[in-house]
């Protein structure tokens, strides 16, 4: 089994998504695609903190507007 994946790094792919997203270089259906793969990807690997270090790091992504 693969190592889990960082809260930071979850953070920044879907930092990554969104600013292709407003940048237009990115499609709905392939960002789509790309948001199912790292949500399987979490399914798989889980994420590598607590409960409220993830609430947290939501929070804050939410607060600067990368996820609504």
């Amino acid at each position: 089994m693969a190592d889990a994946i960082s809260v930071e790094r979850f953070i920044q792919q879907l930092e990554t998504l969104k600013q292709e997203m407003d940048a237009g270089t990115l499609k709905h259906g392939d960002y789509d695609q790309r948001l199912a793969r790292v949500i399987q990807e979490l399914r798989d690997r889980k994420l590598d903190a607590d409960r409220p270090r993830i609430t947290a790091a939501i929070d804050d992504a939410l607060k600067r507007g990368v996820i609504t």
